[in-house]
């Protein structure tokens, strides 16, 4: 069990951060001129190696920690809000906690997605020093496989350390569709992070490309007893999913390029971690003529899209600013779908 003095020090931080994530939204309904969430890596290498995954290699070096402060500095400049650090495995990276202090020192507000694997007391306490807001770990099974190996038998004790010494909110997030051999481990692993005073989200695994696989029958059970659970978490702007459940499209104007922004180790700035490549222009680039042309311009990949973070900060702006084709399309599973007004 946590100390007092630590679950005091959480509980201030928590409300200090639904203060800042509150002076957040009122910033976006005013202005549309700027970025809601950045993530951003530091270093694409990663201690494991899940089968569906895409977004890591076993051996690149992290970017140089200069270089990673001119970026967020050039984030800062465009007024990002929330910036993400995600990977590989950001924890790989030597000067994190370094990271982490420049993006709280312009008033961003910091995360990290990490698998959880080099989280011992000492690191966490360093995260809680270097200022982290809020972490993010998924998992996968209960029981390691083929698969993946974020289960957690494995990373019980690892959880059991966050709820011990971290002063930051932290969320599991747990997954059903394509590769999940046992859906229901879902429902074990949300419960547990509740129990541990954590809270829980449910993703769908998308495909390659990052789009949707539509659920079976204990699939879609699982994910509604699941969403039953996130009563208390951080992220409850999930309605889009549940299209995704049944295998139908979504309709909706996808902002990623100018409310969202994936930068890459080679610091381009992409539409998501499943659309690299595009717009791909460097971030020391990268203006506010960007921002507004991204704003407006249609992607064919959304309508079957399963980033949750993209929908999540582009519901925003659902009400404003119809979209339009785009001179250079992006790569999508399906063929583009006529967007209702």
């Amino acid at each position: 069990m946590p100390s007092f003095g630590k679950i005091l020090r959480r509980r201030t931080k928590d409300v200090v951060r639904q203060a800042r994530g509150l002076r957040a939204v009122l910033r976006a309904l005013v202005s549309t001129e700027h970025p809601l969430l950045a993530h951003i890596i530091p270093v694409r290498r990663c201690n494991l190696a899940c089968t569906y995954c895409n977004e890591y290699d076993d051996f690149s070096k992290p970017v140089p920690t200069a270089t990673m402060f001119a970026r967020l500095d050039k984030l800062a400049q465009l007024g990002t809000s929330v910036v993400t650090i995600s990977g590989g495995e950001p924890l790989l990276h030597p000067e994190l906690d370094q990271i982490i202090r420049r993006i709280r020192r312009h008033g961003m507000i910091a995360g990290l997605i990490t698998n959880g694997y080099l989280l011992v007391p000492e690191r966490v306490e360093r995260l809680n020093r270097a200022g982290l807001e809020w972490l993010q770990i998924s998992i996968d099974n209960v029981m390691p496989d083929e698969v993946s190996k974020k289960s957690l038998k494995v990373l019980d004790q690892k959880l059991q350390v966050l709820a011990r010494y971290a002063e930051f909110h932290v969320n599991i997030n747990s997954v059903v569709g394509g590769g999940v051999r046992h859906p229901a481990d879902a429902l074990i692993i949300g419960k547990r992070a509740l129990e541990l005073g954590f809270s829980s989200t449910v993703g769908i695994i998308h495909d390659g490309g990052g789009q949707l696989q539509a659920l079976g029958n204990e699939e879609r059970r699982v994910y509604h007893a699941m969403k039953a659970l996130e009563k208390r978490s951080f992220t409850r702007i999930h309605a889009f999913q549940d299209n995704i459940a049944r295998g139908r499209p979504n309709h909706w104007r996808c902002r990623a390029g100018s409310r969202y922004l994936y930068i890459c180790e080679d610091g381009l700035v992409h539409y998501c971690s499943q659309q690299r490549g595009y717009p791909a222009i460097p971030l020391e680039q990268y203006t506010i003529e960007d921002l507004r042309r991204e704003f407006v311009t249609r992607k064919p990949c959304a309508p079957h899209c399963t980033v949750s973070c993209v929908h999540q900060v582009s519901v925003f702006d659902s009400w404003r600013a119809p979209q339009h084709p785009s001179p250079s399309s992006v790569s999508s599973a399906a063929d583009p779908l006529v967007e209702i007004e």
